[in-house]
């Protein structure tokens, strides 16, 4: 009789993954909403749309990762705070259309599981939705054992939100002299890793821990700032003001983000100097040698969030915003466009 062998000897271990669903479930519980009526664990998540409470309501979705800003959490070991990106990324896409998130679940793929790490995961993406106001309804953990490298993982997550139909935010109503309003990111957020991580650790041979002047935290903990999360700011700003365009600065930056909503009658003139951009940014710039189109295109060059208001709501908007304490700029026009003008235009120093 040939020896037996069993799934954990092919390196799928059962009961560590029966364990961590049940150290992950007081951290889940902590996100919970009214609309929620079942617990982690069974085969899919339940939440009860209170349907009375909209005329006309349109679901938005949105699913995306968190890139090669894994690479860094996993090169520091640090994975408390990734979490709240992988949140972030789903949740600022679904608000810009005026919408509420409402649930959110996460996909977590790895070689093995490690109890302890991946607890400190879920625990980041519990505070993400925390932050966001969401539900964290349920996730799945694939152990994948020949398919990743030891102490390599995936994230990806999926968000569900909701708006009325009237109030989605389209920038279909974005017209000439309306105003640019940029919102501070917290860093790099989750985009342009692969372009920081060659120009600082390749070409400039830098180290995680390395100190470096004009920075207040080490290399690798200035990269793995977590993404800020702009859902509240946002809905409670919807409540007072007509806003008409949202964009959220994400891969793309300023050059392929902003013409998803600005019609094609219009540009948008942007005026650098109106914001401060952060010293990481001047880094990776200098460090990489890197053309600042490029560098617009590619980063968020610390405004993480762009809204577009009337002229005459624009001074109020950023009063709003500053007494929600929101670091809040004025950073450029809505102008006429000619066919052989670009859609987004950087001027100033």
């Amino acid at each position: 009789m040939t020896d037996q062998i069993t799934y954990k000897d092919a390196g799928v271990d059962i009961d560590t993954a029966n364990e961590f669903v049940e150290r992950i479930k007081e951290s889940v519980k902590t996100t919970a909403r009214k609309e929620v009526f079942s617990g982690i664990g069974g085969f899919g998540g339940l939440f009860r749309l209170n349907s009375m409470a909209y005329k006309n309501p349109v679901l938005v979705s949105s699913t995306d990762g968190v890139g090669t800003k894994l690479k860094i959490a996993q090169m520091m070991d640090k994975h408390d705070t990734i979490g709240i990106d992988l949140v972030a990324m789903s949740v600022n896409d679904v608000v810009v259309q005026g919408a509420e998130p409402l649930f959110f679940l996460d996909y977590l793929a790895t070689g093995k599981i490690e109890l302890e790490k991946s607890v400190r995961i879920i625990e980041g993406i519990a505070e993400g939705c925390r932050q966001a106001g969401c539900a964290l309804l349920g996730g799945e953990t694939a152990e994948m054992p020949g398919f990743y490298g030891p102490g390599e993982y995936d994230l990806a997550g999926f968000c569900v939100g909701i708006v009325e139909m009237e109030k989605i935010i389209s920038g279909a109503e974005i017209k000439i002299n309306d105003q640019v309003i940029g919102l501070a990111s917290s860093g790099l957020h989750s985009n342009g890793f692969s372009l920081a991580r060659k120009a600082l650790l390749e070409k400039g041979r830098f180290n995680m821990t390395d100190e470096v002047p004009g920075l207040d935290k080490t290399i690798g903990m200035e990269l793995l700032e977590p993404t800020k999360i702009y859902v509240k700011p946002l809905l409670n700003l919807f409540k007072k003001f007509n806003i008409k365009g949202l964009v959220h600065v994400t891969g793309g930056g300023f050059y392929d983000n902003i013409p998803r909503v600005v019609p094609r009658a219009c540009r948008c003139v942007i005026r650098k100097g109106t914001w401060p951009v952060l010293p990481v940014f001047h880094l990776i710039q200098q460090t990489g040698n890197i053309d600042e189109r490029e560098m617009f295109r590619v980063f968020n060059m610390g405004i993480g969030m762009i809204l577009i208001v009337s002229e005459k709501d624009c001074q109020e908007v950023l009063e709003y915003l500053s007494l929600m304490n929101e670091k809040a700029y004025w950073i450029g026009t809505i102008e006429k466009r000619d066919d052989k003008q670009e859609a987004v235009i950087l001027e100033g120093k």
